[in-house]
């Protein structure tokens, strides 16, 4: 409210009906009036400031949709879009959008301009349901995990526009979306009416805290299959601070208000969270050293190779191609993703393609364990299990198939054999 004494009508939407109130796109109170050339005028000297002075690498705007309000409708080709996109310095800085505000029509996802990324509420929600074991979430998986070219095709871009992620600062951390099945926002004073109530999550047998050893060992595999969906996702990954390590903030979704144990960070680690963080070491390890899990493009469902194989091919549990019919199985939970290692499109510094090795993702999200017959590559070599939630120790795989534990996942990479 620091500029409702200098010139409240030019900084601030204000309600036509009653100009003494104001109109809050964003949950905060108000909303910037970015119609006004002094409103924006102050914002991009600020951004630039930060930039040129303080040497920031980009921004993430919080309730971003509110800055593209040029009345009501949120607008895609806003004003303050095409003064961000000719600016010299801000256009070439990293620009994330959270895309959604509180006003009618906020729910920008997918609707941003070329240059600029997303958090991707949309990956958010399926994973999450896709794990909690929600009928019919096949299809719309297959689409996070190949980088969510439903959405972001639009307009040319490309699979780094989407941030995925599964929590965030606001909302459950990993541990409690794993550990509640409902808020518990009543340390902040709005009698649990804060926060959002639909969190997608699952206490696996009871509510908070527990040391009962069949629910433990649920919730552990359970963050492990988030974390290794996430590394293992094409797109941008985020991870929350702290969900590494376990960090609770006893159910609470809404914790901004609460400077105490509640929402700090504890540093602390007992057994159960150095595995978490062995295992997040882990797999975004196999990510940097796998360029096919960050592709710069989308797959295209072309061939790759000589021998005609596709750049991703989606696999049932017999190991056949997936049909139209599996995946429109609503008690279907079970997938598997094929990326050959032609599929790569990095470059050398000669521009030639650097080619990676054959990956298979497998994921079970039912109650009971699945047996998952291996493809059949035509180069010599070896499927080993280098990621699997459900055991520790990777392992060469003997024999033609895998046993896939119930809600788990399992990350194969086939290794050429040495002459």
């Amino acid at each position: 409210m620091c500029f409702r004494g200098i010139d409240n009508v030019s900084y601030y939407h204000l309600s036509p009906e009653n100009p003494r109130y104001y109109v809050d796109f964003t949950g905060t109170g108000n909303t910037l009036n970015m119609l006004n050339a002094r409103t924006m005028q102050l914002m991009m000297d600020s951004l630039r400031y930060w930039v040129q002075e303080m040497h920031v690498d980009g921004y993430r705007f919080d309730l971003a949709p509110a800055l593209a309000r040029e009345l009501y409708e949120v607008g895609r080709l806003a004003w303050f879009f095409d003064i961000i996109q000719q600016d010299p310095v801000l256009s070439q800085v990293k620009l994330i959008a959270e895309p959604w505000d509180l006003g009618p029509g906020g729910y920008q996802v997918g609707n941003f301009p070329t240059g600029w990324a997303e958090w991707n509420g949309r990956y958010r929600d399926t994973v999450r349901r896709f794990w909690r074991g929600d009928p019919g979430q096949l299809a719309e998986l297959g689409f996070r995990l190949s980088g969510s070219s439903d959405i972001y095709t639009r307009g040319g871009r490309n699979p780094y526009a989407g941030i995925n992620f599964v929590t965030a600062h606001d909302g459950f951390t990993l541990q409690d979306l794993v550990s509640y099945n409902h808020k518990h926002n009543e340390a902040n004073g709005e009698r649990n009416r804060d926060g959002a109530d639909d969190n997608y999550s699952n206490n696996w047998g009871v509510e908070g805290p527990s040391e009962a050893v069949n629910i433990v060992r649920t919730r552990e595999r359970m963050k492990r299959n988030f974390i290794a969906t996430l590394a293992f996702s094409q797109g941008v990954p985020m991870i929350s601070h702290g969900d590494e390590l376990g960090r609770t903030q006893r159910g609470n979704n809404n914790a901004y208000c609460q400077d105490n144990e509640i929402s700090w960070v504890d540093w602390s680690l007992d057994d159960r969270d150095r595995a978490t963080l062995e295992l997040t070491r882990h797999v975004f390890a196999i990510r940097m050293q796998n360029p096919v899990l960050r592709r710069r493009s989308f797959f295209s469902g072309r061939p790759v190779s000589e021998d005609g194989v596709k750049d991703l091919i989606w696999l049932r549990p017999d190991g056949q191609e997936m049909t139209d019919a599996d995946w429109q199985d609503p008690e279907n939970r079970v997938l598997g993703m094929l990326v050959p290692g032609e599929a790569t499109d990095e470059v050398d510094e000669r521009g030639r393609f650097i080619k990676g090795n054959t990956l298979l993702l497998l994921l079970n999200a039912s109650n009971r364990s699945r047996y998952f017959s291996l493809p059949q590559i035509d180069e010599p070599g070896v499927w080993r299990d280098v990621a699997n939630t459900a055991r520790r120790s990777p392992r060469t795989v003997k024999g033609d198939g895998v046993q896939l534990v119930a809600q788990s996942l399992i990350l194969l990479c086939h290794e050429r054999r040495r002459s």
